[in-house]
């Protein structure tokens, strides 16, 4: 098997030169996508409505074409799902990612055809592995099994030709034959819904196993981690897997994670970012340790970038790469070789290079607080998290924040609730040091802080081990990508959380 490296590894080289093409070439590369993607949809029903034959640039597509957002496109979507083609796209769709983006109880369904399968999701993962062997040409990471903690699937009783589940199990279930020997668990297991038991059988069925690579959200591979230390008695990961590699994340920031996971490993290993949602597989780091995500550009996906303050108008406007300013937060408009035409992601992302284009994930854009003018987002309170640790020693599970409006006794605060792997010896200290980085890296949180005119000092409570789950299981969102949202701009969340916590 060691024989495989230097193989691989030509063949990653090989495949540099048509990344360097759409690299350094990002414009031409978007002006192709889209007029692929306009010439393949010209005969369904979404492009005879926008007459898709005549848009020739993309000037007239975003004059002709409305921005949607998922309630625009849900009608389209649900009679592709009871079985009904050519709606959106010109090929069959079979297949549904259910969206876990958000813990509302309201799933989204986002269609996923054979063409964003190979031409997105597929080809992007080749482009990662290709970065990582370009970085790393003696990797041993394919003589081993890769660890994926996917999500689960279900066959759509609306049209048994259909089927949908988290996006890992529906790229699980369409991946070649030859990717399963690289892969574990077991299918069977892989695929299970019912979380706290996928973890045990998880646990106990890779122990025997080469793992050189993980992915999943790191809630659960920590908590996975621990499950196998208790059964192996075992100190470090390193100890069970002593050829682990690579942790691959996304959907949430690592930084509050990463010290437990160097901890629980106990040695070094890469550690890779990638943005890969449902809609698409948008962007993953190239340079190991590097500020940002390459933003893949000629995947199958055309992209547009609205500006935050144009979200929410009659007729907002979006720019394209040439425009794009660094360290500005935008809202990530796509077009996708899988039927969803100028479509709202719901994420906000920023520009951290323009040659080339990389980008990082700032936030979603409704989980933020703007009650008082303060305009956080969740880049800011996950940076402040991790100041405030490294300033007292403490570490973070993980935290949900809301507002306390202004009120007779006293005017407005956030609400912090927290739940800690190590509690810090001094919550006080913690909420402070907090509150400082909050206001140095937020200007306009700074202003309304000042002399706590609007904002006072954050309250913050400490919540016992479990209570997010609970909530998350209350809501049938335990597991998978599904994931407490960090920021909101009202209580519900908060208060629902501590109801549960109060019980």
């Amino acid at each position: 098997m060691k024989l495989l490296s230097p193989a691989i590894s030509s063949l990653a080289r090989m495949r540099l030169w048509r990344i360097e093409g759409w690299k350094n070439n990002p414009a031409d590369a978007q002006r192709e996508v889209l007029q692929d993607l306009v010439t393949s949809a010209q005969n369904t029903e979404f492009g005879r409505k926008y007459n898709f034959s005549g848009l020739f640039n993309i000037r007239s597509f975003k004059q002709t074409v409305p921005i949607h957002e998922y309630e625009d496109m849900k009608p389209y979507i649900q009679r592709t799902m009871k079985g009904e083609q050519n709606i959106i796209w010109n090929t069959p769709i079979y297949w549904f990612a259910k969206s876990s983006g958000t813990t509302s109880d309201k799933s989204k369904f986002i269609p996923v055809s054979d063409e964003s399968l190979e031409d997105c999701h597929y080809k992007a993962a080749k482009d990662v592995l290709t970065f990582y062997y370009q970085f790393n040409p003696d990797s041993d990471l394919l003589t081993g099994k890769g660890l994926v903690l996917g999500g689960s699937h279900t066959i759509n009783p609306l049209n048994h030709e259909a089927q949908y589940g988290d996006l890992s199990a529906v790229l699980l279930q369409n991946s070649p034959f030859w990717g399963h020997w690289l892969r574990t668990p077991d299918l069977s297991i892989a695929l299970m819904d019912e979380w706290e038991s996928k973890i045990e059988l998880l646990a106990q069925s890779t122990i025997k196993e080469n793992v050189t690579s993980i992915s999943g959200v790191p809630t659960w591979t920590l908590v996975l981690f621990r499950r196998i230390l208790e059964i192996t008695g075992k100190t470090s990961i390193a100890e069970v897997w002593p050829h682990l590699e690579l942790y691959m994340h996304g959907g949430v920031s690592f930084t509050p994670y990463k010290e437990q996971f160097q901890k629980l490993i106990g040695k070094p290993i890469h550690y890779l970012e990638m943005y890969n949602a449902s809609e698409g597989f948008f962007a993953a780091q190239d340079i190991p340790g590097g500020e940002g995500m390459l933003l893949f550009v000629d995947h199958g996906v055309f992209m547009e970038f609205m500006p935050i303050e144009e979200y929410g108008k009659p007729h907002p406007q979006t720019i394209g790469l040439g425009e794009v300013e660094l360290g500005k937060n935008y809202a990530l408009v796509i077009s996708t070789n899988g039927g969803l035409w100028r479509y709202l992601v719901g994420d906000t992302i920023q520009f951290t290079s323009l040659a080339p284009f990389r980008i990082k994930v700032s936030g979603r854009l409704k989980h933020y607080i703007n009650a008082f003018g303060e305009e956080v987002i969740v880049d800011n309170t996950d940076r402040a998290v991790a100041i405030a640790c490294e300033k007292t020693g403490a570490i973070v599970n993980d935290y949900t924040a809301a507002p306390v409006y202004f009120s007779d006794n006293g005017n407005g605060a956030h609400e912090w609730l927290v739940e800690f792997e190590k509690e810090p010896a001094d919550i006080e200290a913690f909420t402070s040091h907090l509150d400082a980085a909050l206001k140095s890296i937020n200007s306009d949180y700074e202003a309304k802080r000042h002399k706590d005119i609007a904002l006072r000092m954050p309250l913050l409570r400490s919540l016992p081990k479990g209570i997010f789950n609970t909530w998350l299981k209350s809501k049938g969102k335990l597991g998978g990508q599904h994931k407490v949202p960090r920021l909101s701009n009202d209580r519900k969340h908060l208060e629902e959380i501590l109801a549960i916590a109060d019980r």
